[in-house]
């Protein structure tokens, strides 16, 4: 009966710290949330998430139309106006290329660092526009000053003037995206003839500012993109990876190739779709609203809230570990261990994890993840040299402690091989419970507490 009591006090001591583990998990979680509304803040005061879409040419046309009107003596005449159906052409370019480097540079807003970057890049397109003839001679519609525009997700970004070479000739850009409410830039050029054949080689050179991600779309025919920067630690996501790629401690390269064919980025576009910085900040999330695009992320390879809260996760696991080392020493050492100790210890545990999240708001994770683990093992290894009534058994729990946050700073780290070390882990842990206990005669320990237990084998 005193076995079972143990055991079901064992399991209440366990799931009561569960309590103190929720709350700090709570705590890493708003930690978070306060670092994304820092992303916000200095995205409303310098820039958000940047897209590039286009060019595309809009043709604004007006239909002529005959119609039949009294005069004054009330005579039926015929009259051409020039006010019939209205509407736009879009034309897509037939081969669009982007050449950019990102620069990254960091701006913090209270404890927060969030990644920046600056674009400079020339995005150079042809157009090969077949302008409809008239349906009927006598009734020519009126064809408008077409324009060519260059959506931008955040146009506060724009670093000095962009210049824009038309057939080799520098045109005057204008705000905003022609018709569209988007932001942009726009340039007007002269009304073609109907039924010409309009030719247009376009390079557009700028410099842009934006925060953490960035996202191009392929409107072309033949779409190619080419992204270089220093970051060594790009994020590839959107609706297409790159064709070709190189990444390194020195930064990467990728270069993507795409036809229209692989993509609905054009009827996207024709049904109103656009890049705006929350829709490429949702493409990083793995949601596409808008256009298909390629994207790319600066992104941090241990995000100290992401690597806190899942080693939190572990949490659980590492106090009901310890609770069982207790247990086996006190069934089968027949020491006496108080539930008041059994909670200290496992507080300890949890405190570990409101300190990890504390320390990696001012220093990097991997430093902060020792201190912490230092703190912890230090003080459950004082504490139990006093609890066990043995300094070498404090020193045992303690180098068992050191060797489970070894082993989680591992998973952390290794989060592609996360599930096989972490089930790796957990089989060599019960390997051993089981070696050790092999010989243990759990009936005796349950029918005579009082009576010395078996010894264990080596």
């Amino acid at each position: 009966m005193r076995l079972w009591l143990k055991i079901l006090m064992v399991l209440g001591m366990t799931l009561a710290i569960l309590v103190p583990l929720l709350l700090i998990r709570g705590v890493i979680q708003d930690r978070e949330a306060y670092r994304g509304e820092a992303v916000q803040e200095i995205a409303r005061s310098e820039a958000g998430a940047q897209s590039l879409v286009g060019p595309v040419l809009v043709v604004p046309w007006t239909e002529t139309v005959e119609v039949e009107e009294k005069n004054a003596a009330g005579e039926v005449v015929r009259k051409v106006r020039r006010d019939g159906e209205s509407g736009e052409w879009l034309f897509f370019p037939e081969t669009l290329s982007f050449d950019g480097t990102m620069a990254p540079y960091m701006r913090r807003r209270g404890l927060h660092e969030v990644r920046m970057y600056e674009l400079g890049g020339q995005l150079q397109a042809d157009f090969k526009v077949q302008i409809p003839r008239d349906a009927d001679p006598d009734l020519p519609r009126k064809i408008g000053r077409p324009w060519l525009g260059y959506g931008i997700a955040d146009v506060r970004g724009l670093r000095g003037a962009p210049r824009l070479q038309v057939n080799g000739a520098t045109v005057e850009l204008q705000q905003g995206l022609g018709s569209r409410d988007q932001p942009g830039v726009h340039v007007r050029l002269a009304p073609p003839a109907a039924g010409s054949l309009l030719s247009l080689a376009t390079r557009l050179d700028l410099t842009l500012a934006g925060a953490e991600a960035l996202a191009v779309a392929p409107l072309a025919a033949h779409n190619r993109i080419a992204l270089a920067s220093p970051w060594p630690h790009p994020l590839f996501n959107g609706a297409f990876l790159p064709t070709r790629r190189s990444v390194g401690a020195a930064g990467f390269e990728a270069t993507w190739e795409i036809s229209s064919l692989a993509t609905n980025a054009q009827q996207q576009y024709r049904a109103g779709g656009g890049l705006s910085s929350s829709s490429v900040a949702m493409i990083r999330q793995g949601m596409n609203e808008g256009l298909d695009a390629a994207a790319i992320s600066l992104v941090e390879p241990v995000d100290a809230y992401s690597q806190a809260d899942r080693a939190s996760k572990y949490g659980i696991l590492f106090v009901l570990l310890t609770f069982v080392g207790f247990f086996m020493f006190e069934l089968i050492k027949q020491l006496r261990i108080h539930p008041i100790q059994y909670g200290l210890v496992g507080l300890a545990l949890a405190i570990f994890f409101l300190l990890l999240v504390s320390l990696s708001e001012h220093i990097a994770f991997g430093g902060a993840y020792l201190v912490a683990s230092l703190a912890c093992i230090g003080l459950l290894g004082f504490y139990l040299s006093h609890v066990l009534r043995s300094r070498a058994r404090g020193v045992g729990f303690a180098v068992m402690l050191a060797t489970l946050y070894a082993a989680l700073y591992g998973l952390l780290v290794s989060e592609d091989n996360a599930l096989v070390l972490g089930a790796g882990l957990l089989f060599l842990i019960l390997a051993a419970i089981m070696v050790v206990t092999r010989k243990v005669d759990w009936y005796q320990l349950s029918a005579a507490p009082g009576a010395r237990a078996p010894s264990v084998a080596p």
